[in-house]
């Protein structure tokens, strides 16, 4: 008789078990021998080209460009001062309801509508009146402030 306790089927597992040790044993020793570790610096760095491409030899410093910081803009330049005659505009009142509290001016400059509310209104004003207005974004697009009639 055979062993006591063997079988065909337990043979097989072993022999799994083993097969999948050995592949495990070869990967771990594979990375090993490709790792990175102990390299010199030298040999890990990687530099970028004048066209941007990833390259492992130096850029010729022959053909560097010298900049100046002060020639370097980081963010946005600042606006100049704007003239506050500039941001007023002129319209006439397409629609207003008195009731409800708001209405549209139509900008003479550029035909857009702007909303304009009743709080945004320093004297009352009606349908085709000819007014003097600032805008500034709201949730909805352009609103009138400091709405006036123009004189």
């Amino acid at each position: 008789m055979g062993n006591f306790g063997e079988s065909v089927g337990k043979k097989e597992r072993d022999k799994k078990k083993m097969k999948k040790r050995q592949d495990k044993q070869e990967k771990m020793e594979d990375r090993k021998a490709k790792s990175t570790k102990g390299k010199t610096l030298d040999e890990m760095m990687a530099y970028l080209d004048e066209n941007g491409n990833l390259s492992s030899k130096p850029p010729d410093l022959r053909n560097q460009k010298r900049v100046r910081a002060e020639d370097m803009q980081i963010s946005t330049p600042k606006a100049g001062k704007i003239d506050p005659a500039d941001l007023i505009r002129t319209g006439i009142v397409t629609f207003f309801n008195e009731s409800k509290g708001f209405g549209f001016i139509k900008d003479t400059q550029s035909q857009e509508s702007v909303f304009v509310h009743v709080n945004q209104l320093s004297e009352r004003i009606a349908e085709n009146e000819r007014v003097t207005f600032e805008t500034e974004n709201g949730p909805r697009g352009l609103n009138a402030v400091k709405v006036k009639r123009a004189g």
